[in-house]
């Protein structure tokens, strides 16, 4: 098992209410108590609704919130019902996913999601960025193709590449308990790797997360995967007790 910082963020979708900070509780209590033993980073991405209150409640340097979606548009303007990277920001949002697959499926481009964290990265936010290919896809051979044209279409070279993590979330695991076998998955995150390297010029490693049915009975699965820097986990991140359990059991 590596020493290095592994990352588990919380995506909570549309889920949760201002009783759900008994959630964030018993997770910041578990973080703050094992935070010498697990060499760990923990984000929750709750919904925009409760960053303010969530952001005001919590006391911790062990959890930082996110924010799962914000508008291209930097200011205030005739968008309604969107919110802008800097209201989430001086919301207290430290986080922002972006170019998750369930937006993608409802008409968001590369382009669009490109201008989403242009956006974001100029309120200094750091941005969890969603690539990964549906199952189609994958079936024909295209899964390295497609990764390739997410990453060189989302982002520009000039960006703050330190502020950008990637999420490799193939759409056929998110939701369907099917996870990639561990070959694949291994080859998968090397690649998003050295692409990364090679686009932008830089020696510098990308983090790269993984996504996409992760559950306290299958994180033991991934552990032998160095390569990955950590996990965007989805329903699981709405108890407490499953969301522990994932970290306690990556580490077994």
């Amino acid at each position: 098992m590596t020493n290095k910082l592994k990352y588990f963020i919380g995506n909570w979708k549309m889920f949760g209410d201002i009783g759900s900070f008994k959630i964030i509780y018993k997770i910041n209590q578990f973080s703050s108590k094992y935070r010498k033993l697990y060499k760990i980073k923990i984000v929750l991405c709750v919904p925009n609704t409760l960053i303010y209150f969530f952001k005001k409640k919590l006391k911790s340097k062990h959890l930082s919130l996110g924010v799962q979606n914000c508008h291209y548009h930097q200011e205030s303007g005739p968008f309604t019902g969107s919110i802008s990277a800097t209201m989430l920001k001086n919301a207290g949002a430290e986080y922002v996913i972006l170019g998750h697959s369930e937006n993608r499926s409802e008409g968001e481009t590369n382009n669009l999601i490109r201008k989403k964290i242009t956006s974001a990265l100029n309120q200094k936010l750091n941005v969890i960025f969603c690539i990964g290919e549906t199952y189609k896809e994958k079936n024909k051979g295209n899964t390295f193709s497609i990764l390739r044209k997410q990453i060189k279409n989302s982002l520009k070279k000039n960006f703050s590449l330190n502020k950008i993590i990637f999420a490799y979330e193939p759409v056929w695991a998110i939701g369907t308990n099917k996870i990639p076998k561990i070959k694949e998955l291994k080859n998968t995150i090397k690649f998003i790797k050295n692409e990364f390297k090679k686009i932008f010029k830089t020696k510098k490693s990308a983090i790269v997360l993984y996504g996409g049915s992760v559950n306290p009975k299958n994180i033991c699965l991934f552990s032998s995967i160095s390569e990955i820097d950590g996990f965007l986990i989805g329903g699981a991140s709405q108890s407490s007790k499953k969301f522990i359990d994932i970290i306690k059991n990556y580490y077994k």
